[in-house]
């Protein structure tokens, strides 16, 4: 059986699992019990808006509450209206009526994070609670009711209901979750600038995770207004965002257990303080202290579990680096080059990091660009990238102008890069990252060839149980398997080994005939350099000052003295 099959069986035994216990708990528990099984299951809802927004895409929402009143307004008018289909169709549209505002709410996001955002979104929710007590929930005053349709009228029924309602929530964040959108948002969480560099829109993933998440919130809003049949304003105090949040972080909501647990919890808190005749504030401390514990460890309780049970699980010993395939064809150096640049500047005031830089990677070639720390290497990078503006000249890709464009679009236009720093996303696996970074639908068997040589994983490895240089190198093959015109690599051996060195510039010097792609490499390890490249830049105080084969340039006066520290020979004889 193939492994995909059994993690199949495998869902699909706890999907049934689940819908029996369920059903049990409707049919065996109390009344009461059943009321507050129904708020939990509610509360989870809500908790997995928060895993969108929050646990994947990794930005603070404290207005949940709010997204949630305005779903049970919503339905709470259409109730009113008396539109038919009741809840079964009430719930969808209360969900569609939030996503407007979380639109809203995600504009600010495009610019500010943490604590301005923060402010941002406890606001909105403050400025919705003051709205919704100066006029009434539709109905309150009239004594009208929210009616429950066929099928839903006990609260058994009802039970089971939010439970259907959960449960799909759940299945369609776990296929989102796979495609590229999911993706994009967990990859936002470790990296804007990598996320921009992969070729994807940071304001359309931004914007996407707050629309999906007050739509979630919205359907959690409208459930309560179903549960509760009149709902008033102090259901949705803005307090009780700052809760969610907290229960979001403690729980890991981001997985669909992780929000069902939190639901528990906060109900079952509740419920304990109230039995023991102690004030429900103390809930809130308690949260508070989980959500910081969460933090400090960098999980929370979803998180710890999905870990023990791999941990339970025999892992195979990862795959030897096997031999890259044999290249049997030359690369393409027909067409424009790969990449050219004329005149670039960078300044940052009045200092000047980028002086005038004119630089060429020919099509099917791989080239170097070195220089001493501070030579303004990383800023010429960030100028062509896009990350940084350049002061005038022209960035052109297979000779096409790109200067005029914003990152994710000059990726697409085939100009990619890595970082210097570690950017990689870990909530992903190694199959995930490589089809996001690719924008692709890759198979298993082209990412063993994407990989071979370079880097030995498996695909369905996390991402966060591989090393710091594992990842560098992963994010090198990504960046390759997108095809690009050209691949930007900024010090891709920092870390490594000499045997590790020797064998990336054994790969590198493969790369235009494997892929298509030309390369300009960034990199201090100039035994690689002169392993990989074909040619090389040389820049000293955002200057060229040398260019062409490596072993002429190296060889250079001026580039000895700039570079190696070190004085020409004739030099040293003469004084």
């Amino acid at each position: 059986m193939r492994p995909v099959d059994v993690v199949l069986l495998r869902r699909g035994g706890v999907a049934v699992g689940l819908a029996v216990l369920a059903y049990a708990l409707a049919a065996g528990l109390p009344a009461y019990w059943v009321f507050l099984a129904m708020s939990a299951v509610i509360s989870g809802v809500l908790l997995q808006s928060l895993g969108v927004v929050a646990g994947q895409a990794g930005m603070v929402s404290l207005c949940q509450m709010a997204f949630a009143a305005i779903g049970a307004w919503t339905t709470a008018q259409l109730n009113v209206w008396g539109v038919p289909g009741g809840l079964y169709v009430w719930l969808p549209l209360a969900g569609l009526a939030a996503v407007p505002f979380g639109l809203l709410i995600g504009l600010p996001a495009l610019r500010l994070r943490g604590v301005h955002l923060a402010i941002i979104t406890l606001g909105f929710a403050a400025t919705v609670d003051i709205v919704m007590a100066a006029g009434s929930f539709p109905g309150v005053s009239q004594g009208i009711v929210v009616g429950r349709p066929a099928g839903l009228g006990s609260e058994r029924q009802y039970f089971l209901f939010c439970c259907g309602v959960f449960a799909l929530v759940a299945v369609a964040l776990a296929v989102v979750r796979r495609t590229r959108l999911g993706a994009s948002w967990r990859a936002l969480r470790e990296s804007e600038r990598a996320t921009a560099a992969a070729g994807t829109s940071v304001p359309g993933a931004k914007l996407s995770a707050f629309a999906v998440s007050a739509f979630i919130a919205g359907l959690s809003g409208a459930l309560l207004a179903g549960q509760l049949a009149m709902v008033v304003s102090r259901n949705f105090d803005p307090g009780q965002s700052l809760v969610a949040y907290a229960v979001a972080i403690m729980a890991g909501a981001h997985h669909a257990e992780g929000a069902l647990i939190g639901g528990a919890l906060g109900v079952l808190v509740a419920e304990l303080l109230r039995r023991f005749g102690v004030p429900q504030q103390w809930a809130n401390v308690v949260f508070a202290v989980g959500a910081v514990q969460a933090m400090t460890q960098g999980s929370g309780i979803s998180d710890g579990l999905r870990a023990l049970l791999r941990r339970r699980r025999r892992i195979p010993a990862a795959p030897a680096p096997a031999a890259p395939p044999a290249v049997t064809s030359p690369p393409d150096t027909s067409g424009p080059d790969a990449l050219r640049i004329s005149g670039v500047s960078v300044r940052y005031g009045q200092v000047v990091a980028v002086d005038d830089v004119a630089l060429t990677v020919p099509a099917g070639g791989v080239h170097g660009l070195v220089g001493p720390n501070g030579a303004g290497k990383s800023s010429l990078v960030d100028a062509i990238s896009g990350f940084v503006p350049a002061g005038g000249g022209t960035v052109e890709v297979r000779g096409v102008q790109v200067a005029g464009l914003s990152v994710h679009r000059r990726a697409r236009a085939g100009l990619r890069r890595t970082f210097q720093q570690d950017r990689v996303p870990v909530g992903l696996t190694v199959r995930e990252y490589l089809r996001f970074a690719s924008r692709r639908p890759l198979d298993d068997a082209e990412l063993a060839e994407g990989l071979a040589g370079l880097v030995a994983v498996a695909p369905g490895d996390p991402i966060a149980a591989l090393d710091v240089g594992t990842r560098r190198l992963l994010e090198v093959a990504g960046t390759l398997l997108a095809r690009p015109a050209v691949a930007v690599l900024d010090e891709p051996a920092a870390g490594l080994g000499h045997a590790e060195s020797e064998r990336l510039g054994a790969w590198l010097a493969q790369v235009p005939a494997r892929y298509g792609a030309a390369v300009l490499l960034i990199e201090h390890d100039l035994d690689l350099v002169r392993a990989a490249c074909t040619g090389v830049t040389v820049l000293d105080f955002g200057e060229v000052i040398a260019e062409g084969p490596p072993a002429e340039v190296f060889a250079e006066p001026r580039v000895l003295r700039a570079y190696l520290g070190e004085e020409p020979e004739e030099a040293t004889h003469e004084s």
